[in-house]
């Protein structure tokens, strides 16, 4: 198999197969990410690619779901996906979906048709990194795009009945502004069919602007109750039917939830957490974190 640079997937595509179709990020600025840096871009040739679907095809032939690794392997233009697609189906005949990350600057580039045309060819599961769907902390972790065009752009995957997800951070839009950054979130989220909606929480690395602006005093993390209580608020105010994975190491406390259904146990769940631990305990988990 053909992998460079880093190779990562959602631990929610841990039991699909993976195949590289792109390293690195088209993007690489926003300010509280290290994942790829330093890595510029690259397309893995259609060679490549087949070379490793024969391999996949000799080890498990009777793969159900492919995730194509990268940062954002949705950036490919219509006419390359299409074909890695309908390539991916030639050697896994049994294939039912096949998932990537993608970012909204990429739905962008898309037409509704061409959208309708790829969910045909099996496409069905975006991984879109939103981190929030306020405007001030969009533009706090320079995403490169707003609220309205996370509305404008996953309509258009409602409309193509393509299955998407967000990752929403709590801690992202700093102290004191935790409150405003998840109601101002769920009213763009309810607006949306996200299937399901992962959460992490903000982690500083030496590596990264959030981390060079908490030196110089322009960001200054929120709390780590702080966070719980973003979160708390978040999933409150959520009207839509979805899932809630706040299961990565991020989170001091993970937690899964179908909503509307297990609402009120989670966050007497979270409010136990907040009332019964140690805020100087909290801190120090986040200390020992090296990756996510």
């Amino acid at each position: 198999m053909h992998f460079t640079g880093r190779t990562w997937r959602p631990h929610y595509e841990s039991n699909s197969v993976i195949i590289q179709a792109t390293s690195g990020c088209t993007y690489g600025k926003c300010h509280f990410c290290n994942l790829y840096k330093n890595e510029n871009f690259h397309m893995s040739s259609i060679k490549e690619f087949e070379e490793d679907l024969s391999e996949i095809k000799k080890y498990q032939p009777n793969a159900r779901r492919i995730f194509m690794t990268g940062a954002n392997p949705f950036a490919m233009s219509y006419n390359n996906l299409k074909l890695r697609l309908l390539t991916i189906r030639d050697y896994l005949i049994k294939c039912q979906t096949i998932a990537m990350f993608s970012s909204i600057r990429d739905i962008k580039d898309k037409e509704l048709w061409q959208l309708k045309k790829l969910r045909a060819m099996g496409l069905n599961g975006l991984s879109i990194g939103t981190e929030s769907g306020d405007d001030k902390t969009l533009l706090l972790a320079n995403k490169g795009y707003n609220s309205s065009d996370i509305l404008e752009q996953c309509t258009k995957l409602d409309k193509a009945g393509i299955e998407y997800y967000f990752v929403y951070m709590t801690g992202l839009s700093g102290k004191g502004n935790g409150y405003r950054n998840a109601i101002n979130s769920v009213k763009l989220f309810n607006k949306l069919n996200p299937y399901f909606i992962s959460v992490d929480s903000l982690t500083l690395f030496s590596d990264t602007e959030i981390y060079k602006m908490v030196q110089t005093g322009e960001f200054i993390p929120a709390s780590e109750k702080e966070r719980i209580q973003e979160l708390q608020i978040f999933i409150h105010t959520l009207k839509i039917r979805t899932h809630i994975f706040a299961n990565s190491i991020s989170n001091f406390y993970p937690i899964t939830a179908y909503l509307p259904k297990e609402r009120e146990k989670v966050i007497n769940e979270l409010q136990y957490i907040i009332d019964t631990t140690n805020e100087k305990d909290m801190k120090e988990y986040r200390k020992k974190l090296k990756s996510l």
